[in-house]
């Protein structure tokens, strides 16, 4: 197992992407801190990893705070007897669909960065002076692809994303002398619950059918088919383990060439 004895906080850690990134941490033989807002999903995934034989705790916590986020990294603490290996930000939210700048609202705009890039900064500032002390750390954000080009219609998300880019690097440059890998993942469109709403929506708006809205999407990228979670959960096994011991600061953009 490629993560044997490793220790990993991933908050999003019950459904979607997130969902399937915590099923595959505890695969590869990571023992888990679960966080996410909802208690409900959480249990049901911690029984997943329970029944793969690993450890698992659930800490619900709302990544915008910051009194919760770092009850989160002291419960993780406590729970790994001090050391914490890993840390997957897999948190976030999708923001206006299909709304052009100025029809944004502005508590709309601010609220979606709260959630998508402080949501991110927070955990990473409370585990960084454990990983610090031990020298040691993974820490893979998720970002997507929408940071990596414009996104019609969807400013406050694309903005999110190109600030998780930004942040990863730059802690990156940070922490490196401590033998700390931060690394981002940029999904494009992943076949999830949260891609069902977003075409369904954006199907309404214009007047589409489901399938016309989501074929467009299919269209625009280069191997025409869209990211399953597995993919996206290999790269974050990836980037957690020690086969990428000398990758820091970097994206990987997984979106079957939609940003290319």
């Amino acid at each position: 197992m490629r993560l044997a004895n490793k220790t990993a906080i991933i908050t999003g850690a019950a459904q979607g992407m997130g969902g399937t990134i915590t099923e595959n941490l505890a695969r590869q033989g990571a023992d888990l801190v679960l966080a996410a807002r909802t208690l409900k999903p959480l249990e049901e995934m911690a029984e997943k990893v329970r029944a793969m034989g690993r450890r698992a705790e659930i800490v619900p916590t709302d990544v915008t705070e910051e009194a919760q986020v770092v009850r989160l990294i002291e419960r993780a603490r406590e729970f790994f007897d001090g050391r914490i290996d890993i840390l997957v930000s897999a948190a976030g939210a999708t923001g206006p669909i299909e709304t052009p700048v100025w029809k944004i609202e502005g508590q709309a705009f601010s609220d979606l960065l709260q959630k998508n890039v402080s949501g991110v900064f927070l955990p990473i500032k409370h585990v960084l002076p454990t990983m610090i002390e031990q020298r040691y750390g993974k820490i893979v954000t998720i970002g997507g692809a929408s940071g990596m080009r414009g996104y019609r219609y969807r400013a406050g998300y694309s903005s999110s994303k190109w600030a998780v880019r930004g942040l990863t690097r730059t802690a990156a440059l940070d922490v490196g002398e401590y033998n700390i890998n931060v690394n981002v993942i940029m999904p494009g469109i992943v076949e999830t619950p949260r891609m069902d709403k977003l075409c369904r929506e954006k199907a309404k708006t214009r007047g589409w059918t489901y399938e016309q809205v989501y074929q467009e999407y299919v269209e625009e990228m280069a191997l025409k088919r869209v990211t399953t979670p597995q993919d996206i959960a290999d790269a974050a096994i990836f980037l957690a383990s020690d086969e990428s011991q000398n990758i820091t600061g970097q994206e990987i953009v997984i979106d079957g060439g939609w940003a290319a």
